[in-house]
């Protein structure tokens, strides 16, 4: 028996679909406005999230401590603060021991700064270079960064030990005799320096490798052709091509060496330690800090030393943005 197949639309089973209703120009032009505060607001609501963070975390505190230099507190009451203006600056710039850890953090920060930077210089260099297991020792390269700074002075505070050091037991191989390496001036910001070089060498070192992969191999071709050594290509090509990666190095660098607290801090260790050594050899400015506003309690002091370091960074990063403005027009 034959069976027909019923059409669209056959015995009113499906009903076409309604053609939409005309917007009307009131709802057309609120569209327009809801688009418009869109396209304006939508910025300002993906930014929004950075600045809370930051001002809840960053320029709170900022302002807050501010404030508490202008005033005398006491870790004890801190709901009681007494004004007392610009008396904390002016008394923490009339103390002898605010300037030894200005001059201990400032030459801790050169003596590991430089040798950091050019060791890691370096190590880019050979890195550049087609090496089999790359990876490999990128990794390497990179493991101590990845150490704790508790793991790292502790380790080194062994390696530096007066009584059964590592080093005094090498050293005795040379005729040298055992040295108190924490409690002289200079062996002490030595091995401090030595603790920051072998934690941060690796950082730098994949930074300037990231820099010196993104320069055009044209330039070394070129150099090549004309032929330059490999010595002067890295001295005429590469190092140009790296002076603001190498600016921005230093600065961190810099900021990072403002900022030394857990070296120096478990270097000896204890009541000591969080004193700098005994006659303050190895005290930096955030262990002059950590004194004032834990140990003694003084919150007051504490803050003018916490503005006083961020006034001493604004200045470095002054006369660094100086120099590279200068090196560029001389490059120019």
């Amino acid at each position: 028996m034959a069976t027909t197949t019923p059409t669209r639309g056959a015995h009113g089973s499906r009903t076409s679909r309604r053609a939409p209703k005309p917007m009307t120009p009131r709802r057309q032009a609120w569209r327009r406005r809801l688009w418009r505060f869109d396209d304006k607001a939508s910025p300002y609501a993906y930014i929004a999230p950075f600045f809370l963070v930051f001002g809840a975390f960053g320029l709170y505190p900022l302002i807050y401590t501010g404030w508490i230099a202008l005033h005398r507190v006491e870790m004890t009451g801190l709901d009681q603060m007494e004004w007392v203006g610009w008396e904390n600056f002016s008394n923490i710039l009339q103390d002898d021991e605010f300037w030894t850890a200005v001059t201990n953090t400032f030459v801790i920060g050169v003596i590991s700064t430089v040798p950091q930077l050019m060791m890691a210089l370096g190590l880019a260099h050979l890195l550049n270079y087609k090496l089999r297991a790359s990876t490999f020792w990128r990794t390497v390269i990179l493991t101590p960064y990845a150490t704790s700074v508790a793991s790292a002075a502790l380790v080194f505070a062994l390696v530096f030990r007066a009584d059964g050091g590592l080093l005094n037991w090498v050293l005795g191989f040379f005729g040298v005799g055992e040295t108190n390496w924490a409690n002289g001036h200079w062996t002490s910001n030595i091995a401090i320096a030595v603790i920051v070089i072998w934690r941060w060498t690796g950082y730098n070192t994949l930074i300037y490798l990231a820099a010196m992969q993104a320069v055009p191999s044209d330039l070394y071709e070129a150099a090549s052709l004309d032929g330059a050594s490999r010595w002067q290509q890295f001295r005429n090509v590469t190092i140009p091509a790296l002076r603001p990666t190498i600016l921005f190095t230093i600065v961190i660098s810099t900021i990072g060496s403002m900022q030394l607290f857990g070296e120096p801090l478990l270097l000896e260790g204890g009541q000591i330690g969080a004193q700098g050594g005994t006659e303050n050899q190895y005290e930096t400015l955030s262990i002059y800090l950590y004194n004032y506003g834990w140990n003694l309690g003084h919150l007051g002091p504490a803050a003018a030393v916490a503005w006083a370091m961020l006034v001493l960074l604004l200045l470095i990063a002054a006369i660094n943005w100086l120099v590279g403005r200068l090196a560029r027009k001389t490059a120019a």
